[in-house]
């Protein structure tokens, strides 16, 4: 009997490309990095090639291995397609994970939004901490993540601007000239916090932590029991029990920016960018 290229091989094979190593690719498969393995060496053995060495402290493809992932990409899609052709659903999960300031204000649109772009992909959500987020983007355990800041990477794109807004228990007072203003904020690093801080700072307004927490919830929770005020994204939605504060100075919009995973394909990133945009302005 001749030899048979599997589908699962092939498949494991074009992740570790796609998703920049065997750890990620396997993360990415739910799979063990060793099954991954045993793949590309099942392939290996079906050729009678070296598809991909050691370089250094990684690996590469070789010469076979790019011609070999040029063809697997194609096998799979003609796979896919064959399965959809005949009623076979193919499940191809989007998995999108978010801070909670945009996840409280924006995926529940943004799930219908994403949804209705595209229809043949199971849309789960991870709401988390940037810094956690970020980690997960590079392992491969997300395909992309929302993020306040600007774009500072080759795979990331701003979508808009998030106005902030002071808030804080009804029966809070501003405390006297020359006394510090204590916040409630999220625990460091964090967007939101460096820039309440700073806000308070360039208009010579001296400043304390009175109160970290790690998630939204402490965080609302804490200036709900006046233990100061905090700087928060809420599009515009009021909050139940805080109070706006507008004699704050102003601070400047926060960008929103959409980061993707490496070798997500394009017309994904195109996608959520677009949903993403016309939340945010949809009078364009």
């Amino acid at each position: 009997m001749g030899q048979i290229l599997g589908i699962a091989p092939l498949r494991s094979f074009v992740a570790v490309a796609d998703c920049g190593g065997f750890q990620r690719a396997a993360t990415s498969l739910h799979l063990t990095q060793s099954a991954v393995s045993q793949h590309v060496r099942r392939l290996e053995t079906a050729l009678g090639r070296s598809l991909i060495e050691r370089d250094g402290r990684g690996s590469r493809f070789t010469a076979d291995g790019e011609e070999l992932l040029a063809r697997a990409r194609r096998i799979l899609a003609l796979h896919d397609e064959t399965l959809r052709a005949f009623g076979v659903e193919v499940e191809r999960a989007l998995t999108i994970g978010s801070t909670e300031h945009a996840a409280a204000q924006l995926l529940p649109a943004l799930s219908t939004a994403l949804s209705a772009t595209f229809p043949d992909h199971h849309i789960r959500f991870r709401i988390d901490r940037g810094q956690q987020l970020r980690a997960a983007l590079q392992d491969g355990r997300i395909d992309l993540a929302l993020l306040l800041g600007p774009a500072g990477d080759a795979d990331a794109r701003t979508v808009g601007q998030l106005h902030l807004t002071w808030y804080s228990s009804p029966g809070w007072l501003p405390p006297a000239a020359g006394v510090p203003i204590r916040l409630v904020a999220f625990d460091d690093p964090c967007a939101l916090r460096s820039r309440a801080l700073e806000t308070l700072a360039a208009h010579g307004l001296p400043a304390e932590i009175g109160a970290e927490a790690a998630h939204l919830a402490g965080v609302q929770a804490a200036v709900r029991a006046g233990l100061g005020v905090a700087l928060m994204a809420t599009l515009g939605q009021p909050l139940d029990g805080l109070t706006a504060r507008d004699e704050l100075p102003p601070p400047m919009p926060i960008p929103l920016s959409v980061w993707s995973r490496r070798g997500l394909p394009a017309d994904i990133t195109d996608g959520a960018v677009s949903a993403l945009i016309g939340l945010l302005h949809p009078d364009r």
